[in-house]
């Protein structure tokens, strides 16, 4: 919940994150060093697509790899669990994570209007995972 809230800003509750951590289907990867957790990368499977509902790196740890780690080993686990693609949601505004998905290969194959609470535009990535 403190990564949430220092990462996101709150993305999710209490009661979200425990679904997030223990529902059939989903998939959570944790960067740590020591106790600490640096980041995280979630996303449910459904038959073979991963939906990414959640990648966050702690700013004091940004700019060091951390997302792209997190991102890999994110789909790496899907890919074993049977995913053959990937899609997500991020803010339109959001240079950085897009930075970040482009290099991984995802492509933007949509817009959702106001997806966001603030009225923030949304771009839908997809990736084809390799067989």
């Amino acid at each position: 919940m403190a990564l949430d809230r220092r990462a996101l800003d709150g993305f999710w509750s209490e009661a979200q994150w425990q679904r997030e951590l223990t529902e059939p289907g989903r998939l959570c990867v944790g960067l740590v060093n020591g106790a600490e957790l640096l980041g995280f990368a979630c996303g449910w499977l459904v038959i073979d697509e991963l939906h990414i509902t959640a990648l966050a790196v702690d700013p004091q740890h940004r700019q060091f790899g951390c997302g792209g780690r997190l991102l890999r080993a994110l789909l790496q686990q899907a890919h074993q669990q049977g995913a053959r693609q990937a899609t997500l949601e991020v803010a339109a505004d959001n240079a950085a994570a897009l930075a970040l998905y482009a290099a991984e290969g995802f492509t933007t194959t949509g817009r959702r209007s106001r997806y966001y609470s603030d009225g923030r535009d949304a771009l839908i990535q997809w990736l084809e995972l390799p067989s």
